[in-house]
């Protein structure tokens, strides 16, 4: 089994590389990067025969088709802007594939292309990472024992930074769009559109996690779940994070240089030269990321310290009584499920056990054989029922 990792340099993606070079079924893992200096480190950390490298242009649709060709399946952890070129090189080369996110409008171009997939033989997974993916087959378990679905309610806690030290916890381009743009909810059977950063709420998480201040986000989950539950009679769904797992100063100083226009994708004059604010902005603050070993290397403490608790609260009714279903994976480290998640459904997908067509995570994959997975790289998932007499 050859599994191809298109930006699998990146923070997230290199967890996956990791984690598909020591599954024994898989024969190879193409690291495909754009950045070769920081994919040879990857491959150096690693250590394993299984992982071959290669340079990768996701503008360049010809060299995408050649890396792919003989792959079973390409885990794409670029950011999200390139996850309709990626699907397109994929259909050429006739390879499974699957991605950590389309935030919100993306994911739903993406599903167009279902039917192109599916005549083509190919199965392909969106949204398939930490948040969106885990909640999505938290949601599913629970839909799977409702009659009917009031409502959907996704809380992603983040263990927030001992100090105001500005790191940013996954891809900055992503973090930044999440910051500015309007998250979207599903209420009453319409999407809307919301402030960034409104709805706050506190949230208790698993300890050590605790109580966290909760806001809205523009997230997939939100983008495919009403849509797949649809006929349960989903009134409301939303997805929180708390600051995104950075501090609150440095989230509002973000948001500060957002207000006087360095998040603008209008190009500006600038003596002489031609200048987009929002890509500035995201090179400048590029450099306050963790190193790439952090996301490599054992987690520094062991359960039950967790550090990340994704949670999805469902509320319903079964033989005519309410019941809501929370749904609690929790991790000691808290990229590893971002890495992990894909990784294993590139492998599904590889073997087969998916139909062919485009899908949201919740329509396509079985999730107590995928949360029993998970529990293997200790990320555990636990279920409560509560029920309204």
């Amino acid at each position: 089994m050859r599994i191809t990792v298109i930006g699998g340099a990146g923070k997230m993606a290199c967890i996956g590389v990791q984690y598909l070079a020591k599954d024994p079924r898989v024969d190879e893992v193409i690291l495909a990067d754009f950045d070769l200096k920081q994919a040879k480190i990857v491959a150096n950390y690693i250590k394993s025969s299984k992982v071959t490298v290669k340079h990768l242009d996701v503008n360049n649709h010809q060299e995408m088709v050649a890396v792919l060709k003989g792959s079973d399946a390409c885990f794409n952890g670029t950011v999200y802007y390139s996850n309709l070129p990626v699907m397109e090189a994929c259909l050429e080369a006739g390879v499974h594939y699957t991605d950590m996110g389309g935030l919100f409008f993306t994911t739903h171009k993406q599903l167009e292309l279902s039917d192109r997939f599916a005549e083509a033989g190919i199965s392909a997974v969106l949204g398939m990472g930490s948040a969106p993916g885990v909640p999505n087959l938290q949601a599913r378990y629970a839909a799977d024992r409702l009659d009917d679905i009031e409502s959907i309610k996704i809380y992603d806690g983040i263990m927030p930074p001992p100090t105001d030290d500005p790191k940013f916890t996954y891809a900055v381009p992503t973090i930044v769009d999440e910051l500015i743009m309007e998250p979207m909810v599903y209420r009453e059977g319409e999407f809307k559109a919301m402030k960034p950063l409104s709805e706050f709420e506190h949230y208790w998480f698993t300890k050590p996690i605790g109580t966290l201040p909760m806001h809205l986000s523009l997230h997939s989950e939100v983008a495919t779940l009403p849509l797949t539950f649809k006929e349960k009679g989903v009134k409301e769904c939303f997805f929180k994070i708390n600051y995104w797992g950075m501090s609150k100063v440095v989230v509002e100083k973000i948001r500060v240089l957002a207000d006087f226009g360095f998040g603008s994708k209008e190009p500006v004059d600038v003596k002489g030269q031609t200048i987009i604010p929002r890509d500035m902005m995201v090179s400048l603050l590029s450099g306050y990321v963790p190193k790439i070993t952090e996301y490599l290397a054992p987690p520094k403490n062991e359960p039950p310290d967790w550090v990340k608790e994704i949670v999805t609260e469902v509320h319903g009714t079964k033989d005519g009584q309410e019941v809501t279903y929370r749904m609690g994976t929790v991790t000691c480290k808290g990229a590893l499920p971002t890495g992990v998640a894909p990784a294993i459904t590139a492998i599904w997908m590889a073997e087969g056990r998916l139909e062919p067509g485009v899908f949201p995570p919740e329509a396509a994959i079985d999730p107590i054989p995928f949360f029993k997975e998970l529990e293997e790289e200790q990320i555990f998932t636990q279920v409560t029922t509560t029920q309204k007499l």
